[in-house]
């Protein structure tokens, strides 16, 4: 008998239904809310000196709120087996279903608003394009590291509205600054952007799913028809406005898929599904 596996799913049980503490995430979450040109630094990473980023994969288009992956937490993710298991095969509709459930990644990075300081360190968040940009300036040997709290470069980050994907939302571009300046005058300030940083795995632990919940959520996705009430209660986040921090302009939201194939054989779907996690016991 795995004991560990009962206590989870005994855990999973005791809480399903209750209320979920909310999380305040504009504390820990920075984007702009507006159109207009921000002022931020990017801050050394205390969890990792050497790189300020850190890559995190969700998953969208599941359920009403994106869905952090498994694997951020070095764990197995029945969606992320799922789509191993689609690119095992020769069928090309498999292959662009994988596409679509493989998780995207999305970038987080500590950073202060310059006439935000007295609200510390926050966590931006952005994209692939975003992120491909700070990576060639940090290599471009004009500027180098523009995280050093004292030769470092500000950026400025301007946001208007504009399309995206069907519906009007904040775009965002950035400029790096041409002077290089001290992170803060005040010694002490520094040493608190430096130690004083939410990590984003830690505030999505509240949020986080288990393999069976998780699988639960796939297996509906692949078959809604299938799909039978549940008692449980998902609260949302609190952040101003409704304005979810996860949702910006690079999200997109993957479309419902109907059904699926792997094989083409006679066994019912929910047989095919199940027997892909027969070695999770």
């Amino acid at each position: 008998m795995d004991l560990k596996s009962i206590k989870n799913k005994l855990s999973a049980l005791q809480t399903s239904g209750q209320k979920k503490e909310k999380v305040d995430y504009s504390k820990y979450l920075w984007k702009p809310k507006q159109e207009g040109k921000y002022q931020i630094r990017i801050i050394p990473s205390k969890l990792d000196k050497s790189n300020p980023f850190k890559e995190v994969f969700v998953h969208y288009g599941f359920s009403k709120f994106p869905v952090y992956a498994l694997t951020n937490w070095g764990e197995k993710d029945p969606i992320v087996e799922f789509v191993k298991q689609l690119r095992t095969t020769n069928d090309k509709e498999n292959w662009k279903l994988s596409k679509k459930l493989e998780p995207k990644m999305r970038i987080f990075a500590p950073v202060i608003v310059r006439g935000e300081e007295d609200k510390g360190v926050r966590l931006w968040e952005f994209g692939k394009e975003i992120y491909m940009q700070l990576l060639g300036i940090a290599d471009d040997e004009d500027y180098g590291d523009y995280t050093d709290i004292n030769e470092g470069r500000d950026f400025t980050l301007e946001a208007v509205t504009g399309d995206i994907g069907g519906r009007q939302g904040l775009k965002s571009s950035i400029r790096i600054k041409p002077k290089t300046s001290q992170v803060s005058p005040n010694k002490a300030e520094v040493e608190k952007f430096l130690n004083e940083q939410p990590d984003i795995l830690e505030i999505q632990t509240l949020y986080k799913m288990d393999f069976e919940k998780l699988k639960e959520v796939l297996q509906n996705f692949l078959n809604p028809e299938a799909e039978e009430e549940t008692d449980e209660v998902i609260e949302e986040p609190t952040t101003p406005g409704n304005d979810l921090p996860w949702k910006d302009e690079e999200t997109t939201i993957t479309p419902k898929a109907s059904n699926y194939k792997l094989k083409e054989t006679k066994p019912s779907k929910a047989d095919k599904f199940d027997a892909l996690f027969e070695d999770e016991d």
